[in-house]
């Protein structure tokens, strides 16, 4: 539900403008909004699945998330919107690494890769097929459904809670880092603030950009000094999980992963929206096949990271998704390939299967990456750290795709401001008046190759991962704690 809330509000975006008569920067203040609780809320669930135990927080994350979103759905101004959005993520915000450090401590080192890959489903198919389901719904009923749909969904989720989740058994002694807490999360909300408003600005240098991102970071390294130096007994994020050097090792993977991998993943949508001119609903359709590929490699993937680690099976998944990106890099046109048609503008190369077929090779890729680094992060720590350690990865990742998608939505709107032709083209639908058409097929072409410099960018991007990839775990857990053990002794 969390991760599906995500993508699907991104959809009805138009929907919003028209319904409230809001200016498409207030709008996007219910996707910001969102993202911006659930930043500031995942620092905190470490010490609070600790302190009140995981069943009762995580019942009470479905509960919020779900009465956010019957709320969301009775909005009746933008503002209320975006406040109830802000509930959401505060229960969405905890439901992913409570999840994780359930099923984590459920599994046993041993079987983690198997079950980081049951968990790693939602994760990849709730951003390809959010888009499908928001415009589907909205289609066929109104924008109210893509928030009500999660009422059922919640009520099974809580009373399954209920029955199954073992009884909680909490460590009540455990204090609370409170200053901890006043300086990582408004620092990671505003920190994703300022990054999530470059696209926008269109630079780094905005002032608005600058001055909340500065400070966001300030106070994220002024959280990270103090723990290091003047480390209180419980951190809300305990630093010392580095000494770990696998999740070390994962956590620099996850990032860089996750700038290249996420970022470039709004690319896939805006190519065939705005160069091949499918709507919403196709465009989603069309990314299908991405997470056809991550299901059929991520169970197998799953099985073999608990026998043979998590190294092996990075390596092999990094390496098919960069085959795959590099197919992309070849959408660029020449003009004459653009044809000028009644029913407006027709692009036949390169092929939708030649597309399709990328962007299934991707999808076995992704099925061997991210849960991997993932399980490698998790299956070395004590059972007592899973819940700080899954908090950890997940802050890493949210900050991390956060900054891939500003940076990617910067590169791909520098490429479009360099080509006098989309300007052109731009101003006339900006102004109603009828483009030229001799302009047309060379806006085209120039949208084509902005989208193929980018896509160079984000082949170079995940190429990169390979680098931490050599240094992931290659056996598993149980031969890696047996041959530790005689050098521990020694010691």
């Amino acid at each position: 539900m969390s991760i599906l809330d995500i993508t699907v509000v991104s959809v009805a975006q138009p929907t919003f403008q028209t319904e409230f008569a809001a200016s498409p920067a207030q709008v996007a203040w219910t996707m910001t909004g969102y993202t911006l609780a659930l930043a500031a809320v995942i620092p905190l669930t470490g010490w609070a699945a600790d302190r009140f135990g995981t069943k009762r927080l995580y019942m009470l994350a479905v509960a919020l998330f779900t009465a956010g979103s019957v709320l969301c759905a009775a909005a009746s101004s933008i503002e209320m919107l975006t406040l109830f959005r802000v509930l959401q993520g505060l229960g969405g915000g905890m439901l992913m690494p409570l999840g994780m450090t359930i099923m984590t401590r459920a599994a046993g080192p041993e079987r983690i890769g198997r079950v980081m890959a049951v968990l790693g489903v939602p994760m990849l198919l709730g951003p390809i097929f959010g888009p499908i389901l928001g415009g589907w719904l909205i289609d066929i009923a109104s924008w109210h459904w893509i928030f009500l749909i999660n009422l059922p969904i919640g009520i099974v989720a809580l009373v399954y809670a209920a029955l199954v989740l073992e009884k909680d058994s909490p460590t009540p002694s455990e204090t609370f880092d409170f200053v901890g807490m006043v300086l990582l999360s408004p620092g990671l909300a505003l920190f994703l603030y300022g990054v999530s408003s470059i696209p926008e600005a269109g630079t780094v240098w905005d002032t608005k950009v600058l001055t909340t991102a500065v400070i966001g970071l300030a106070l994220v390294v002024v959280f990270v000094l103090r723990n290091l130096f003047r480390a209180p007994e419980h951190p809300l994020i305990d630093l010392h999980l580095f000494r770990h050097r696998a999740l070390t090792v994962a956590v620099i993977a996850m990032s860089l992963f996750a700038i290249a991998f996420f970022g470039a993943s709004l690319l896939f949508p805006s190519y065939f929206l705005q160069v091949r001119g499918e709507t919403t609903l196709q465009a989603g359709l069309l990314l299908a096949p991405q997470g056809l590929g991550a299901m059929l490699t991520m169970p197998v993937a799953g099985v073999l990271t608990d026998k043979i680690g998590p190294g092996k099976i990075v390596l092999a998944g990094i390496t098919t998704i960069v085959i795959g990106m590099a197919m992309f890099t070849q959408v660029a046109i020449d003009p004459s390939q653009v044809a000028l048609t009644a029913s407006g503008v027709d692009i036949s190369e390169p092929s939708y299967l030649y597309l399709l077929g990328a962007l299934f090779i991707m999808g076995l890729g992704m099925g061997g990456t991210m849960m991997p680094i993932m399980t490698s992060a998790l299956q070395t720590l004590k059972d007592a750290e899973i819940a700080r350690g899954s908090t950890l990865m997940n802050i890493t990742q949210q900050v991390a795709a956060s900054i891939g998608t500003a940076l990617f939505s910067v590169l791909l709107t520098n490429g479009f401001n360099d080509s006098e032709a989309i300007g052109a083209l731009r101003g006339a639908a900006e102004t109603g008046q009828q483009p030229d058409p001799a302009i047309i097929p060379q806006a085209f072409a120039d949208l084509s190759a902005a989208f193929g410099e980018v896509f160079v960018v984000a082949t170079v991007l995940v190429a990169v991962c390979l680098v931490p990839a050599l240094f992931l775990p290659r056996k598993r857990p149980a031969e890696t704690s047996e041959m530790s053990q005689p050098a521990a002794m020694m010691h």
